[in-house]
């Protein structure tokens, strides 16, 4: 399982959250058919997409503004628990959770969980 947090962009708190199975792409933009819709004049259409590759999350930039982890822009980078990257230089922070995830704000998905799960692996 895998939860996306948008933070606020001054306070850094939770502003909405989003939960996924894992072994699905998840695409993050302003399209709205994406799985997480963002509404930023920095963020593409297609910015995003987490995927899941070898038992490891990854972040894949596809946006024209870049994607950027600790101030640096990646293209692909793998994701571990608590993470924040940004989209574009001045646009949404997203923190990543890896796992059950407690207070989520609120969660679009959710599925039972197998009860012989690899904590922080995707399948």
């Amino acid at each position: 399982m895998i939860t996306l947090t948008l933070l606020h962009p001054i306070q850094s708190t939770p502003v909405q959250s989003w939960t996924f199975d894992d072994g699905e792409v998840i695409r993050v933009g302003r399209s709205t058919d994406n799985h997480v819709v963002l509404y930023s004049a920095v963020v593409s259409r297609n910015h995003v997409e987490l995927r899941c590759d070898n038992d490891t999350w990854e972040v894949v930039s596809l946006g024209a503004n870049g994607t950027y982890i600790d101030g640096k822009r990646v293209v692909r980078m793998p994701l571990h628990d608590g993470l924040i990257f940004r989209l574009a230089r001045s646009g949404p922070n997203l923190q990543v959770h890896l796992g059950e995830v407690e207070g989520v704000a609120a969660t679009i998905k959710s599925t039972p969980k197998p009860t012989n799960r690899i904590p922080h692996a995707c399948r």
